[in-house]
């Protein structure tokens, strides 16, 4: 018996470290906020808003993350007659909570202003961690379209990819959420603007830390 249990302890320690980021915990019932765990596939052509809030929805509810009503942070430039549209606008008052039921920001002035998306807190709605820049492959760059105050990201060339619809030629604004530089010599960066992305197709996200995820926030938390 006692060998046994040595053994089983020998068998544990032999797991590397990497294997603790494959098994997620069951999501919190009071998760408000995630990271998709997957993209549409389809690089940035998410089907406008109104099929990124769909995909939101989707996940949220194969977690089983209660009756909520879950939009996706993003931005969107004005079209066919209608405004522009503002991340920090479509996703409620907060406050929001990880898949591990902890606090990301009580507000939305809050979520813009002390940045508590980081590393440790941007968990995907089943629990999981996102690669961050030290990791292969690295998954940080998350599609948002946004300026750091959470507004749509004005520029001269596409922010938005088409408004979530491209998946080839353009360009999105995306954000780090583990802040790192693209550099190590360079200053954290924002968890919801970072830089343009290099195009719009899945491939071209790839090829600068990105898989087309998006972060997703309940917009009623009740």
């Amino acid at each position: 018996m006692r060998l046994c249990h040595l053994m089983g302890i020998a068998a544990v320690a032999a797991v590397p470290l990497t294997a603790a980021w494959v098994y997620a915990a069951p999501s919190s019932p009071d998760m408000s906020f995630f990271i998709t765990s997957t993209g549409s596939g389809k690089g940035a052509d998410l089907g406008g808003l109104a099929g990124a809030d769909k995909h939101c929805q989707q996940l949220a509810d194969a977690a089983v993350a209660g009756k909520k009503q879950w939009r996706a942070y993003l931005s969107a430039t004005p079209e066919k007659g209608a405004p522009a549209v503002n991340a920090r606008d479509r996703i409620g008052k907060g406050p929001w909570y990880n898949a591990e039921g902890r606090l990301i920001a009580r507000n939305v002035d809050e979520l813009h202003l002390i940045n508590g998306i980081n590393r440790l807190t941007a968990l995907t709605e089943k629990g999981a961690r996102v690669n961050g820049r030290l990791e292969n492959p690295n998954t940080h760059d998350i599609l948002t379209g946004s300026m750091p105050d959470g507004r749509l990201a004005v520029s001269n060339t596409d922010t938005t990819c088409g408004n979530w619809t491209k998946s080839g030629e353009g360009s999105a604004m995306v954000g780090h959420h583990d802040r790192f530089g693209l550099r190590d010599d360079e200053p954290a960066r924002s968890w919801n603007s970072s830089h343009p992305s290099r195009g719009c197709s899945q491939d071209n996200l790839k090829s600068s830390g990105g898989a087309g995820l998006v972060y997703c926030f309940a917009a009623n938390t009740k």
